[in-house]
């Protein structure tokens, strides 16, 4: 199986302010990308990607600490975990559900190891600065 890919920033912003921008389909909408996303277990949304529209599932909720939903049809989770630090908040987000290496994604028809590097450096800069502008704003 190929690594997950995680990314982890600490935010100056308090957990619910946080939580809210990561828990709804404007907040999401606002550093990541367009989708109906509706924090509910078991909410069907999409997510507008390059690739065009991914089909996702929400699959776990623990507000305001813990998000996961399935992305797309190839297996892939990404979860948001949330830990208060006093005045600012703790970010996590793993991609994770790769395939083994050498298989070819069907969507972007790229091998799992492109697709997982060009994912990676996205979610450095969505995370690392969409993510951080949006919040901190």
């Amino acid at each position: 199986m190929t690594n997950d890919i995680i990314k982890t920033i600490l935010l100056n912003a308090p957990i619910t302010k946080v939580w809210s921008i990561v828990s709804t389909a404007e907040g999401i909408g606002a550093w990541f990308m367009p989708n109906d996303f509706q924090a509910i277990e078991g909410h069907h949304f999409t997510i507008q990607s390059p690739f065009g529209p991914s089909p996702c599932v929400v699959e776990k909720i623990e507000a305001p600490h813990f998000l996961r939903f399935a992305w797309d049809e190839d297996g892939w989770y990404v979860t948001f975990e949330l830990k208060e630090m006093g005045e600012q908040t703790e970010f996590i987000l793993t991609h994770g559900g790769w395939k083994e290496e050498g298989h070819i994604i069907p969507k972007a028809n790229m091998s799992v190891e492109a697709v997982r590097q060009n994912m990676d450096g996205g979610w450095t800069a969505i995370v690392g600065k969409k993510l951080k502008e949006v919040v901190e704003a």
